[in-house]
């Protein structure tokens, strides 16, 4: 097969658009999307900055064109295909003014024949785009209206990424392009059309069953349509469906994967080999091998992740992929608490500690390897076993998932669909079954794929937001994920389970909401009440939680230019995109922490407030188990700079909460919790590893200038996938003076300071430690000694310059202790700036 590659450089008009749209014909880049060919041409400015947000609305109600001209000299080849890997979204495609096709799915490949068309010399391709907004309009009002959504655009009436056109979190900015690669690929005889490698472990040995689909040159315009492709029309207007040439092989080969850093193993020849051969008949081949002493996939903590190669030949055609050997299943069989929801992996049960991941970037073009690269290292580092692909985003590029598997990171799969009522009848329906069997069967060889889920939170909307109601019978996608979806994984991938939704009970008769069956959403919290109610759930696994706060400063001021700075200032509102989003804010603060004085204390108090809610209800949640099986916090990212629940910033900075959400994910976790029968407080050692674990805990009350009041020792033991609690007595668990004292656990097993009272009731010290810092060729080290109690110790290099890092924050120290800050990424950094009030900061520095 012969690619000739048509990305690069374009151009881009608008056909039909407000009188903003710009007059001529401009330079674009494909893959990308209108907006960022106009940032790049300078005909707007940059959406993510102030106010701008607003100005470019109307790049999102307007037709655009994408043209380009391109020489073919025809390759010696049968058959010549335009295969388009993303179009977004509503786009009629045209080859030397003939029109090609239409399409109506960003979340789809394409694949046309265009041999016809194409003749010597120069040609031309043209994609036109329908504007997405008003689109997505004028299709709901043709079918009835529009259905229940949240946010202000009717997104649910296109297969279009949700949050594109904007979220509690997300930038509003509609767009239109040619957002993956696209090219025309030449070929004879036979194609490889798709494979779906399906892996099972049966003893020591590793299954792997091959479906291929292959399509015939044939005739012209006669050939097998491939999964996902739209249906294309012969020369002579008709559709068809040709064989494959009789006696035609598809052979099959597994190896052991060569090394790397991330796959580490033997970095010589593969040892074994093992090859497998199956004549095709109908179009198609299931070829199966057995891999003797197969080396088995983990997830991360829990064993290594050796990968296999697989390659498939049919003709002159090749596939090549990777696989991992395992076994997943999904316990939600009733108990006398309820239904559990607990994952296993080569029969073993896995304790999720994972997030929520949305798209990177509100322009998906942006996207890059190396974002990709570093979010998944952040997860990681977060001690993290798995991210949820959530719904109301995208099919994640290949690097994601690559590198899920390469690193034994868990990925829960949502298919597209969230917090919507969606279509059933034909003029929808047309297109989500295409793309969902295109989905599976990509996606179906990788090893970090767990969980196929139906939907996000439109199973609950239903039963619980009025939709029953205002839908007055109109369908609204509960066929999908009852039916047609369950089928297609049933059908395409078994090897995986499969659930309707997120939150589901697991029960027909329960609301998909109940906190002891199934999975549960809890955002009461965050909308109206204090986060010590996370201890009011008895969640079986938390699928969302997750609360607010303000990304870096260097990110928040680099796009809000408010004078004076403000939090209710006006382009501060526009980068805070929830719903009353400062005074709940606000209303979390009260009680815990003193109301700030400042515009840098309430961006310190927004950012440390967030970290303790999201650390209280972590512990609380997996001090439950083993009747808690895990939790998927909200979120990880963030696709533009904005005041929002994610624990990394759009600039790649790791906010406070992701320091409290390292501590909280610890695979071995010890935390002081509300006693179990009457008792005042325990300690839970929890055990999220792959071992059995043992040791000793001392706990000591020790007031905040280091005078020991009580202490005592404890062994534990505690098996895989459980927890041990240990009752403490009454010379440690209640304090003589809650504002001065704090509990102390420490031992092999773990660390934690345990508060007595919230820091607005604490006499905290002003001035709790010494410092000390000195230069390195990076950036600098920072040291921290403790002379009282100091909570909360935490550095922010960016504030004195933006590409600074630093590895550790929300460190409590007794006197005595100290922890070394490193950063890095800042050669040259005012070492002196590195210890002012604004940048080391404390929990008491804001009692001062």
């Amino acid at each position: 097969m012969e690619r000739t590659t048509l990305d690069g450089t374009w151009t881009l008009e608008a056909v039909h658009g407000p009188a903003e749209a710009p007059s001529a014909p401009i330079a674009a880049v494909v893959p990308g999307c209108a907006h960022t060919d106009l940032l790049r041409a300078g005909l707007i400015l940059d959406p993510f900055d102030g106010d701008n947000e607003a100005a470019t609305q109307w790049i999102g109600d307007t037709v655009w064109r994408y043209r380009r001209t391109f020489d073919w000299a025809a390759p010696d080849a049968e058959r010549h295909d335009l295969v388009a890997e993303g179009l977004d979204t509503l786009a009629t495609i045209e080859v030397n003014g003939i029109v090609v096709a239409t399409t109506a799915n960003q979340h789809r490949s394409y694949r046309f024949p265009v041999g016809h068309l194409l003749r010597p010399g120069t040609n031309e391709l043209v994609v036109t785009f329908d504007a997405p907004v008003p689109a997505a309009e004028r299709l709901s009002e043709l079918h009835g209206g529009e259905l229940p959504h949240v946010n202000h655009h009717p997104y649910n009436a296109l297969r279009k990424n949700a949050s594109n056109f904007g979220w509690d979190w997300g930038i509003d900015v509609a767009t239109s392009g040619i957002w993956r690669s696209i090219g025309i690929e030449s070929w004879s005889g036979a194609r490889i059309a798709a494979v779906r490698p399906l892996v099972d472990v049966d003893g020591t040995t590793g299954v792997l069953t091959a479906h291929v689909d292959v399509e015939s040159a044939g005739g012209a315009g006669v050939f097998r349509q491939a999964i996902g492709a739209a249906p294309v029309a012969s020369a002579d207007g008709a559709t068809a469906a040709g064989t494959v040439a009789p006696g035609l092989e598809a052979r099959i080969t597994v190896a052991p994967h060569r090394a790397s850093a991330a796959n580490p193993g033997s970095d010589t020849e593969p040892p074994v080999r093992i090859t497998g051969v199956r004549r095709v008949e109908g179009g198609s081949a299931t070829l199966r091998l057995e891999v003797p002493d197969v080396a088995v996939w983990w997830p991360r903590g829990e064993g290594d992740q050796p990968l296999y190669d697989v390659t498939v030949e049919v003709g002159d055609d090749v596939w090549t992929g990777r696989v991992g050997f395992r076994t997943v299943t999904l316990d939600t069989a009733a108990d006398e608490g309820g239904a559990p929801f607990l994952l296993r992996v080569n029969d073993r049960p896995v304790l999720v500690r994972g997030a929520n991941w949305i798209p990177d970037h509100a322009f998906l073009t942006e996207m890059t390897p190396e974002r990709y690269h570093d979010r998944i290292e952040d997860a990681i580092a977060a001690n993290m076993n798995l991210l949820r692909v959530w719904g109301g985003g995208i099919y994640e590029s290949r690097e994601f998932y690559d590198r899920c598997d390469e690193l034994g990171v868990l990925v829960w799969q949502d298919f597209l669909f969230a917090c919507a009522a969606y279509a059933e009848e034909p003029w929808l329906a047309d297109e989500v079954e295409p793309e969902v069997r295109e989905a599976v069967t990509r996606l179906s060889r990788h090893p970090s794929l767990v969980v196929w889920n139906g939907n996000n939170e439109n199973l609950v909307a239903y039963a619980e937001w009025g939709w029953r109601r205002a839908l007055v019978g109109r369908t609204w996608g509960n066929g999908y994920y009852r039916s047609l979806l369950p089928a297609v994984v049933a059908e395409l991938d078994p090897t995986r389970p499969y659930t309707p939704g997120s939150p589901f009970s697991f029960d027909e008769y329960l609301t998909p909401n109940d906190d002891r069956n199934g999975t549960v959403h809890i955002w009461d919290v965050w909308n109206r009440l204090d986060y010590r109610h996370y201890a009011d759930w008895e969640p079986r696994f938390v699928a969302e939680f997750g609360f607010q706060g303000p990304p870096a400063w260097s990110t928040l001021t680099a796009v809000v230019h408010d004078e004076p700075l403000d939090p209710d200032g006006h382009e501060m509102l526009v980068h805070q995109k929830a719903d009353q989003g400062n005074r709940k804010l606000a209303d979390g603060m009260r009680g815990h922490l003193p109301s700030p004085a400042s515009i840098e204390d309430w961006h310190w108090a927004a950012q440390l407030n967030q970290a303790h809610a999201i650390r209280f209800g972590m512990e609380w949640f997996r001090s439950r188990t083993p009747d808690n099986t895990g939790m998927i916090v909200w979120q990880l990212n963030d696709d533009w700079p904005v005041v929002s629940w994610a624990l990394v910033d759009h600039a790649g900075i790791r906010k406070p909460v992701w320091y409290a959400v390292r501590q909280a994910y610890q695979p071995v976790l010890v935390t002081v919790q509300p006693g179990a029968a009457g008792a005042r407080l325990d300690v839970v050692v929890v055990n999220g590893s792959g071992a059995a674990v043992s040791g000793e805990v001392h706990v000591a009350r020790v007031r905040f200038d280091g005078t020991p009041l009580a202490a005592e020792s404890f062994p534990v033991s505690v098996d895989v996938a459980d927890a041990a609690r240990v009752s403490l007595p009454s010379s440690l668990a209640e304090a003589g003076d809650p504002a001065s004292e704090v509990l102390v656990v420490t031992g092999p097993l773990g660390r934690t300071v345990f508060d007595f009272a919230e820091v607005v009731d604490q006499a905290l010290p002003a001035s709790p430690f010494t410092t000390a810092v000195s230069p390195t060729p990076d950036g600098a080290r920072v040291t921290v000694t403790a002379t009282a109690y100091a909570r909360d110790v935490a550095l922010f290099p960016d504030r004195v310059d933006a590409a600074a890092r630093v590895d550790d924050g929300l460190v409590s120290l007794l006197p005595g202790e100290s922890v070394t800050f490193t950063v890095t990424g800042a050669p040259g950094i005012d070492t002196a700036a590195l210890l002012t009030r604004e940048v080391l900061r404390h929990a008491g520095s804001l009692l001062a």
